[in-house]
């Protein structure tokens, strides 16, 4: 199928799409087409999952501005609601489907289990570097990047960062407002 002849279908369709662009040697896109299987079943008859060979459509992949796969995009009414590149949990690739069938954005996840434990890895790996380099120079600024790491991991269950935020938003938006 063509781009025009593609987008036309896309747009005349009654319901939701999830466009689901995938390629055979891809282990991610391998590891959670059982879920979104399990997902077109559940949400059969409300939300039609189309999925678009990365390898046979790169000109639809260059269009979407997609540059990884897989990638799942979240259309209502012939419009783009969202989209997840990389693998993903059936909770986050259930949320695509409910902003698909409902036309709005998903509300946010937060970090997953697995995401906080790379963070945290990570921040302690790059503090014990900086411990090598007895804190000095060039060493001081990856113990600030650790820092920045190891509370990336944690900010959004910290009662004085969840008091604070919205204080610098605020400050931000009547300084950028200008």
């Amino acid at each position: 199928m063509d781009e025009k002849s593609f987008f036309e279908r896309l747009n005349r369709n009654p319901r939701p799409v999830i466009l689901d662009f995938w390629a055979p040697w891809c282990l991610p896109c391998r590891g959670i087409e059982p879920v979104i299987k399990d997902l077109g079943d559940e949400y059969a008859g409300r939300v039609e999952v189309w999925k678009v060979n990365a390898d046979e459509q790169p000109e639809l992949l260059r269009r979407l501005n997609i540059y990884g796969i897989p990638t799942l995009v979240a259309y209502h009414d012939g419009q783009e609601i969202t989209r997840r590149t990389g693998a993903a949990s059936a909770t986050v690739l259930s949320s695509l489907f409910e902003a698909a069938l409902i036309g709005e954005k998903p509300t946010s996840q937060g970090l997953t289990s697995s995401d906080r434990l790379i963070r945290l890895v990570a921040g302690f790996l790059i503090l014990v570097l900086a411990g090598v380099g007895h804190f000095t120079g060039g060493y001081l600024a990856l113990a600030g990047l650790s820092g920045i790491i190891l509370f990336s991991a944690i900010y959004d269950r910290c009662p004085i960062w969840k008091m604070v935020a919205p204080r610098i938003r605020d400050l931000f938006r009547r300084v950028f407002s200008r």
